[in-house]
């Protein structure tokens, strides 16, 4: 079953922002597509089965951010 959720990234504020929160967020297991708005740091993942947020939390601090 495929799963679309949205989160909201504090820190963000160029180009290479969001290519580091949508590359640590890509290496998730079963994240099929992350699409970033940094005007507003909505993140939406699409993956495979829903994702558990201490996974994403913990790959969006790895890409040096937080979760609002």
């Amino acid at each position: 079953m495929r799963s679309t959720q949205t989160y909201t990234v504090t820190g963000m504020t160029c180009g290479h922002c969001v290519a580091s929160v949508t590359e640590e967020v890509q290496e998730i297991t079963g994240v099929e597509d992350v699409a970033v708005d940094l005007a507003t740091g909505a993140v939406t993942v699409t993956s495979t089965e829903p994702l558990d947020e201490s996974a994403v939390r913990a790959a969006v601090e790895e890409a040096g951010y937080q979760l609002a």
